[in-house]
This record gives C-alpha cells, sequence and structure tokens, in this order.
C-alpha cells in the first residue's frame, strides 16, 4: 500500500517508541534505520525513518534530515512528522527548532505545532511548561542529562532562540474547548504570523482533540503521544488500512543480554532492580578505563560468562560519576567510548548465539543498531508505554531487539521485557 504518513525520528529509541504507538491502530508500520540507500519499494503505509542526529551539529542534523524527508516523499508521503523526545532533549541551538523550520521551508508550510506531551508517561504541558511526573522539567533529573541538560521547563523559552519565526502558545483552555477552538486559536495565531505553536496536553483526552484539530496539516512535531490518534482518524476516512492478521514475528531461539548506557534516573534503578536478581553476570563499564585500554577487556569478559543467565554490561552511573567522567575526558568522548564498546559488544554477543537484545539509552541504541547491522524493524508487543519488542535480520540470524528511552519503563522493565518476549 502506499505510503500516507512519513515520521523522522531524533535518535532510534524515539523511533521505536513512535512506532509502537502507531501500531496499536492496527495498520503497518515499517521503521527503518537511517536513511535507505535504495528508493523507496514495499513500503508500509505508516514509515519511520530512525536517525541519530540528537545531538549532532545542526547543519549535519538539517542536511540528515532532509534526505530523510526527500525518500519519505519519494515512498508518497502526503503527512509528516518530526519526532523528538517527550523531555523536549535540546540546546539552545537545536535541534529541534531549526530542523523543524528546515522541513516546513521544504514543504511549503508556514505553521506547525510542538507537543512532546506522553501522559501515559508522566510528561505533560501546562501553559507551555512541560512537566515530568509533578515536576517541573528544569527540576526533574533531566536537569543533569550528560548531553542535553534541561535547565528550563518553559518551552517557548526553549525553542524561540532556535527559530528565526514567531513562537506562540496554544494553552490548555483552547484545548479542553475542543478541536473546533483549537483550530480557531492556531488560525489566529496564523494571521499574527506566529509559525511555532507549543501546545498543552495534560492527558491523552487532549491528544485526540490536537489530533483531529491538527489532522490537516502537512506537517507536525512532537513527541510520539500526539501523533498515536492519526491513524485511527485516516482510518475512517479511508486514507489507511489495517493489515490483514497479525502476522508473525520471527526470532531464532538464543540467549539474552542487556546493554545498557543511559545514565537516567530511571535505568540507574532498572539496572539496580536487575542486578538484585542475583546470579546475573555484570559488568560495569568506567569511560576512564576504556579510555586507556580500550573495548578489549569487556569483549574478552564476555566471552567468558554464562549466557543463559543473561550478562548485562553498563555504564549507567549517577550525575556526579558521570561528570567526573566528563570532566575527565570531555562529554563527547566519554559518551562515543562507552557506545563504542556496548556497540562491539552487542556484534561479539550475536556471534556468541545471544539473539534478543535489551538495549537502554537513545544514542546506546543507535550504536548497537549500526554494529548489529540492522536496517529495517518489524514492530511486535509493547513492554511499556513506547517501548515495543521489535524484529530485525542481523549477520544472517534473525533477532529481537528493544531500544529503550532512559526514562521509560518501570524499575522490573528488564525482566518484564524478557517475559513478554516468552509468552
Amino acid at each position: 500500500m502506499t505510503t500516507y504518513f512519513g515520521a523522522i525520528a531524533d535518535d532510534f529509541t524515539g523511533a521505536t517508541d513512535l512506532a509502537g504507538l502507531l501500531a496499536r491502530s492496527g495498520v503497518e508500520v515499517s521503521l527503518r534505520i537511517g536513511v535507505p540507500d535504495s528508493p523507496p519499494a514495499k513500503t508500509a503505509p505508516l514509515e519511520i525513518i530512525a536517525l541519530k542526529c540528537r545531538t549532532s551539529p545542526v547543519d549535519e542534523a538539517i542536511k540528515e534530515t532532509r534526505a530523510a524527508l526527500d525518500w519519505l516523499r519519494e515512498a508518497g508521503a502526503k503527512r509528516f512528522f518530526w519526532k523528538y523526545c517527550s523531555t523536549f532533549d535540546s540546546t539552545p541551538r537545536g535541534n529541534i527548532g531549526p530542523v523543524a523550520e528546515a522541513l516546513m521551508t521544504a514543504l511549503g508550510t508556514d505553521q506547525t505545532i510542538y507537543c512532546p506531551a506522553f501522559p501515559e508517561n508522566g510528561r505533560s504541558i501546562f501553559m507551555g511548561n512541560l512537566f515530568v511526573g509533578e515536576q517541573p522539567l528544569a527540576e526533574s533529573p533531566m536537569k543533569d542529562h550528560p548531553l542535553t541538560p534541561m535547565r528550563d521547563s518553559n518551552l517557548m523559552r526553549l525553542l524561540e532562540p532556535q527559530v528565526t519565526l514567531p513562537v506562540g502558545l496554544a494553552n490548555r483552555h483552547a484545548v479542553a474547548r475542543g478541536p473546533n477552538a483549537l483550530r480557531d486559536r492556531l488560525a489566529s495565531l496564523k494571521a499574527d504570523g506566529v509559525a511555532h505553536v507549543v501546545v498543552d496536553a495534560v492527558a491523552n483526552d487532549d491528544l485526540s482533540i490536537i489530533a483531529d484539530a491538527c489532522q490537516d496539516l502537512t506537517f507536525l512535531t512532537g513527541g510520539s503521544a500526539v501523533a498515536m490518534p492519526l491513524p485511527k482518524i485516516w482510518l475512517s476516512q479511508g486514507l489507511v488500512k489495517r493489515r490483514h492478521g497479525e502476522g508473525e514475528h520471527r526470532f531464532e531461539v538464543g540467549p539474552a543480554i542487556v546493554l545498557s548506557g543511559s545514565c537516567s534516573a530511571m535505568t540507574n534503578r532498572q539496572v539496580a532492580a536487575f542486578l538484585g536478581q542475583g546470579g546475573r553476570p555484570s559488568l560495569k563499564l568506567d569511560p576512564l578505563e576504556l579510555a586507556e585500554n580500550g573495548p578489549g577487556p569487556a569483549l574478552e569478559w564476555l566471552s567468558h560468562q554464562d549466557l543463559t543467565k543473561t550478562p548485562i554490561l553498563y555504564a549507567t552511573a549517577a550525575p556526579d560519576a558521570v561528570r567526573a567522567a566528563q570532566e575527565r575526558l570531555g562529554s563527547d568522548r566519554a559518551g562515543a567510548l562507552v557506545e563504542a564498546t556496548l556497540a562491539a559488544c552487542a556484534a561479539a554477543a550475536r556471534d556468541l548465539g545471544i539473539r534478543r537484545f535489551v538495549v537502554a539509552g537513545g544514542e546506546t541504541s543507535g550504536a548497537v543498531t549500526k554494529s548489529l547491522g540492522v536496517t529495517r524493524l518489524d514492530i511486535g508487543s509493547e513492554i511499556a508505554p513506547g517501548v515495543p519488542w521489535c524484529f530485525a535480520r542481523s549477520g544472517n540470524h534473525d533477532v529481537a531487539i528493544t531500544l529503550k528511552s532512559g526514562n521509560f519503563g518501570s524499575e522490573d522493565f528488564f525482566a518484564k521485557a524478557l517475559e513478554v518476549l516468552d509468552a
């Protein structure tokens, strides 16, 4: 079937997050890792291209997302979506705003919305301010993010330095009055020259109203949740169709491994819970040791483990430890060393017989999927909201892989992931 919806995600966990929520509709979803080298063929109604550009230099991020847009347009897409994190991970220079503005120019649109809300995972927007649970973004653990520390909770203030056109707000009062009121608010802002509109949302009902009001816009931006209601609307209009049957997801029988590079507060708890079960072979990666010795010791350790016990390799650490490593090595090098080591261990694990991969962290997920040579993912059942199992070919093997955003999932996520796949 011809592609109708094309999304571009700024990291790999965000892409699987979006894919999992869209797949709830029963419409076929295809997730591509990086911009495909070949022209579109056998595309799905809902196509997602996962990039690794969240912290890339702005010019590189724009170039890569433009290439993704060109491929999606060639695939036939009529509606487009720029997906970023539900905690609006960005810096004063971007990349959320500059990429959005570049894609708007390419598509010839003069207004879009920004809505990173994800109520199921505790992300809400009220009067333009983003909350993580009950905490304003700038008071949440995101204030200590190693690459994009979030020190302001107001999305308009975060967005304004990143774009050249005016920024405005459609607040909860407009949303609560329904789709027509929200359309009127957007039209009023457009008449005033406002191109970038932050839209409040505190509950799933708000997301449905936003989707209804914005269904005819060519280009939207946000977290995954605001796109979730769209396929239902398009199904009712006959623009897309449900896939026939559930489909079978193949993966070979084999043991599992956990690879965690995220240093989020939730991932710290998830690693601790997994280690607390006892009997799990575990190796903590220290960036300073990696700088001196490279990935060799970790690969040697892995080769001697009982893989049936689900080993875990992790660089997850408290904020103070992360800052200390960054001060010694620089934030980019510290992160790159961890990613490279976990990526090398993923490929080695596959060659040792591992067929199930649980990966935590956006940057880590990008490095691991690249190392495994994964170019396309089929979407399976969700483990937690926004975190599905995915299935792919890697080194002539059928493998299962889940890519978890740092703050997603409950404390028992790693064990739960394996239970869901075995069910």
